[in-house]
């Protein structure tokens, strides 16, 4: 008899091939129901129509009988069924794939909230739902309730946790000073400057009360040798974190609270180096660690060149600010931007790469390999290079994220357990939103986990289906067909892989971006092999060569990667259809969350019920009103679509941000600038006599434009400049913040810089089916305040004040004595 191999019995790969639903599958027994066969009847026995048996039943009769007979059968039957799936659903571990969502759905509830609530209570509801969870053991249905309640607690203290850890002084108001502060991150950008992230020391001319503790200001130039730790002196413009711009859209000043950022803006001078003083230990440590990063990253530049070398140094140290801009807007636009971002892909590339190389070595020594668990040392040794990695990659949220989902699944070997799981992936998520609550809301999370969660119940459902089939024996043939099969399969796989991800995460991004990109699937299924071939494994493997100095051919493949991925990118970006789709509603998101929960975590027929949430998701995509006007929160920005995919401005030069963003949101593709009168030339006529859909007419400090609609807008300077626009104008903005409302109709709104700054962006809706056209408007910051917009009240906007200005310094001298 045959003995077992020596490695088999230190659980060497005992678990490959076998589903983890598969294993669980028997765990709930059930008895068949009993199926009767009615015996034949004899010839003689067998009625006829003739009979006059059935000649006494009418058809209506027989309907009814038949509807009775189901109904009494299959209510019963249906109950017996879905018993039996949530109780199999149960068996294979549903309630603890259910704690990440409900955690989830905590944080989500506390950062939807429209006041910051104290902490005592979800300290109180914890405490009381624990104790109601461990009494009602003994009722299931009453035990789940209670666990999930008490998870949905747990998570809204830990985003309340969160929140009072975080606690970021933030500047209030615009102000110019002079800065003293230690260098934290230097990252030099695609248009020559350079980005410095500095931990304030002192601030002078004037000094700072309430002074943030970081910032991050850009600069033309910076001194030689400057690096992080170094000590920087300089006068600069400093501006608050800024809100949404526009209502439910991203808010930069909740990431800003979150990330520690106090205040953002730029030198108005090249800084200075200071003499260096002493540091501590954690600082010292965490400018050793940016300083390699930046060593690296220009040692990387320095041997590819080109975009290709910024684009490698981003993928091997996280440094990607001079990633030119053209090129990320065409990765943008094609779907694979995501690969500039260390995520979960490059994680496990390069864990990949190790142990492939690992298991490799290994199997030149046979007789070690077959007395020692191999495939553990491979996974440990993996996890320590993702570890470094982390860590040289600048330790960013992302890259957190993927490393702790990573690494769930390195263990999972380590423990002879399957490394792709449900259940790994609910580990990781778990221990995400526990570290990191404020993520939830952000759309890296949403879409990484919704992709990662898809693609995993996705092909455990395949692999339930395959193992229930008998698997066929390979047909012999020749060794073209042969690896013809092989990249067919692979190319299906990917392209499978693809489509599965971009429909997980299709609605996030709709959400959060308010574009999808139409040639995705073709522009991953064409870039991915290259990724996965070519770029990540020669990144690695110059990686390992780097401090030997044998690094240059290995960067060199990757360069020629990359070249290829640039390429493939920017052919594809030309070609692609208008990416912007509009705005959709917060319920269809929702809804197909849901969807996606129930249909990646149910096992059962039970994942049926996905089916009609999804159906709902489609629906109530279009149900969302696009605002007629939008108005920056400085008041300097007025945009308003007039038809015809135009969008009209207010001013000439905008901000190129803001204004991609609204071209997004109102699926609008050209811009209208006004057409500007020069001072002294007539006025611009009667307002009243402009046609609807007419663009912006400035003369003077005024402004005015017709909305489809034919609600007339008016933009004013200041309180003046406002008045006359009080007969005739259906929406009046003031941008001054020491002027109140100067028109006595109340139908008219009057939108004032003061409220704007402390309200946030707007945006304006026009009522089209009544004759006045009165308007509503909706801002993007709701009072009272929340931690991370309580910097907005302490504003001179927001106090009714003009801006700041320096007192002039009088260099006269006092006239010679006589």
């Amino acid at each position: 008899m045959a003995e077992r191999g020596r490695g088999a019995g230190e659980g060497e790969e005992t678990t490959v091939g076998v589903s983890e639903r598969l294993l669980l599958a028997g765990v709930a027994s059930f008895e068949p129901a009993p199926v009767l066969v009615p015996e034949p009847s004899p010839p003689d026995e067998i009625l006829t129509p003739d009979s006059g048996v059935f000649r006494g039943i009418s058809p209506p009769a027989i309907t009814d009988r038949l509807r009775s007979q189901f109904r009494r059968a299959s209510l019963p039957a249906l109950r017996q069924n879905l018993t039996t799936a949530a109780a199999m659903e149960l068996d294979r571990g549903i309630v603890f794939l259910l704690a990440p969502v409900f955690l989830a759905a905590g944080v989500i509830f506390y950062f939807s909230l429209d006041a910051e609530p104290d902490p005592y209570r979800p300290l109180a509801a914890v405490a009381l739902l624990s104790v109601c969870a461990a009494v009602s053991r003994s009722w299931q249905k009453t035990h789940l309730l209670f666990m999930a309640t008490l998870f949905c607690a747990l998570g809204f203290l830990a985003a309340k946790v969160e929140t009072w850890r975080a606690a970021t002084p933030m500047l209030g108001s615009e102000i110019q000073t002079r800065v003293t502060g230690r260098v934290a991150i230097a990252e030099t950008m695609a248009n020559g400057r350079v980005r410095l992230t500095i931990d304030l020391i002192s601030t002078a001319n004037p000094k700072l009360r309430y002074a943030p503790e970081r910032v991050r200001l850009s600069a033309r130039r910076v001194p030689p040798g400057l690096t992080a730790g170094s000590l920087v002196s300089g006068y600069a413009r400093l501006l608050p974190p800024t809100g949404p711009i526009r209502p439910e859209s991203y808010d930069f000043s909740f990431d800003s609270y979150f990330t520690g950022i106090g205040a953002s803006g730029f030198f108005l001078g090249d800084p200075k180096m200071l003499p260096a003083t002493e540091i501590p230990l954690d600082a010292r440590l965490a400018s050793a660690i940016e300083n390699a990063r930046e060593s690296i990253a220009d040692h990387i530049r320095g041997s590819v060149g080109g975009p290709e070398g910024e684009i490698a140094a981003a993928l091997i140290v996280g440094v990607r600010a001079g990633i030119p801009e053209e090129i990320n807007e065409a990765m943008r636009r094609t779907g694979i931007y995501h690969i500039i971002s260390i995520s979960g892909l490059h994680m496990a590339l390069v864990a990949g790469t190790i142990m492939l190389l690992l298991r490799g070595a290994f199997a030149f020594f046979p007789d070690f390999s077959s007395r020692r668990p191999v495939k553990k040392y491979a996974a440990a040794i993996a996890l320590v290079s993702i570890a470094a990695y982390l860590v040289i990659s600048g330790l960013v949220v992302a890259a957190e994220r993927s490393f702790i989902m990573l690494a769930v699944m390195l263990v999972a070997v380590l423990f002879d357990r399957a490394a792709l799981t449900m259940r790994n992936l609910a580990i990781s998520a778990i221990a995400v939103i526990l570290v990191s609550p404020h993520e939830v809301v952000g759309p890296s999370f949403q879409m990484s986990f919704a992709a990662t969660a898809a693609l995993v119940g996705a092909y455990a459902g395949w692999a339930d289906y395959r193992a229930g089939k008998a698997t066929a024996a390979p047909i012999k043939g020749s060794f073209l067909g042969f690896m013809s099969r092989k990249l067919a399969v692979g190319a299906g796989g990917a392209a499978l892989t693809s489509f599965i991800a971009g429909s997980a995460t299709a609605l996030f991004a709709i959400w959060h971006f308010q574009r999808v990109s139409p040639l995705s699937l073709f522009a991953n299924l064409a870039v991915t092999p290259i990724v996965s071939l070519i770029v990540m494994p020669f990144a690695v493997f110059s990686a390992l060569a780097m401090p030997f100095g044998l690094d240059g051919p290995f960067l060199y493949v990757m360069g020629k990667g990359l070249t290829m991925m640039i390429a493939i990118s920017a052919w594809m970006s030309e070609r692609s259809p208008v990416d912007a789709v509009g705005l959709i509603s917060i319920q269809s998101v929702l809804l197909a969350t849901v969807a996606l929960v129930i249909g990646t975590m149910a096992t059962t027929w039970l994942r049926l019920a996905a089916v009609p949430f999804a159906l709902a998701a489609l629906l109530t995509i279009p149900h969302v009103r696009t605002p007629d006007v939008l108005i920056s929160e400085d008041a300097h920005l007025v945009a308003m679509p007039i038809g015809a995919g135009e969008l009209a401005l207010n001013r000439a030069r905008s901000n190129e941000f803001t204004t991609d963003n609204w071209k997004r949101a109102l699926q609008a593709e050209i811009i209208v600038p006004p057409e500007t009168f020069a001072k002294g030339s007539p006025d611009i006529g009667n307002p009243v006599d402009l046609p609807p859909g007419s663009p912006f007419y400035c003369a003077g400090d005024l402004c005015i434009a017709r909305h489809s609609t034919g609600a007339i807008v008016a933009l004013a300077e200041n309180r003046s400049a406002a008045r006359p626009a009080c007969g005739f104008a259906d929406l009046v903005v003031i941008n001054d913040a020491t002027a109140y409302n100067p028109c006595r109709d109340p139908r008219i709104l009057v939108v004032t810089k003061r409220q704007l700054a402390l309200d946030g962006s707007a945006a304006v809706f026009f009522d089209g089916q009544s004759a006045t056209a009165r308007a509503t408007i909706q801002y993007a910051v709701e009072k009272p305040y929340r931690p991370w917009h309580e910097q907005r009240k302490y504003s001179r906007e927001a106090r009714g004040l003009p801006p700041y200005k320096r007192p002039e310094k009088t260099d006269a001298k006092p006239p010679p004595a006589q």
